[in-house]
């Protein structure tokens, strides 16, 4: 297998190879050309957000400034709003469904470090899927960590760090995050 290709299965890997490092060299390249486009410019952003991720629905929309490890690990749903100063680590698939929104400050980190330190020495780290269903909004400063599925019809409170699966129509705070409510389901 490749390290791409370990990369994606969950596998460790190693990030230093020049396949990886053209991948984050493209994405940065195409943040940092979004995050210098104003506003006003609609249809340049789309341009760089129909190159930069791997799929998107209608009415996305990502305020400045964001950063994508790769960009092409994420499929966004239809009316997809994140608000300023957002990170997507998607080194694995990093999936939301519709009517997501995302305050700012938030960190979606599909990737991870071994425990053991001596795996780390060796310069080996993991990536694991993060999945969001629809009709999701995350507070400011939410941090989700990797091998994460959140349900449909959730809420993520301001601050919370997300190490766990959250269940469909749930109210999650705290570090780490636990359900303190549950929601009606949607119709």
């Amino acid at each position: 297998m490749t390290e791409k290709q370990k990369m994606l299965a969950g596998e460790l890997y190693t990030a230093f190879v020049p396949e990886l490092i053209e991948g984050l060299a493209r994405s940065k390249k195409l943040c940092e050309e979004y995050n210098r486009t104003p506003r006003e410019e609609a249809e340049k952003r789309q341009t760089i957000l129909d190159e930069l991720l791997g799929k998107h629905g209608k009415n996305c929309f990502i305020e400045a400034n964001v950063w994508f490890d790769y960009g092409c690990n994420t499929e966004v749903g239809d009316d997809f709003y994140v608000n300023h100063d957002c990170v997507f680590l998607d080194c694995a698939k990093l999936t939301f469904g519709n009517n997501v929104f995302i305050a700012p400050q938030c960190g979606f980190y599909t990737a991870g470090h071994p425990l053991d330190a001596m795996i780390r020495r060796q310069q080996l780290e993991f990536a694991k899927p993060i999945t969001v269903g629809s009709d999701v909004w995350f507070g400011g400063g939410v941090k989700v960590l990797p091998g994460v599925t959140i349900g449909s019809n959730v809420v993520i409170g301001a601050g919370s760090v997300v190490v766990h699966d959250i269940p469909s129509n749930s109210v999650a705070v705290g570090n780490p995050a636990r359900v303190i409510k549950t929601l009606p389901p949607l119709e």
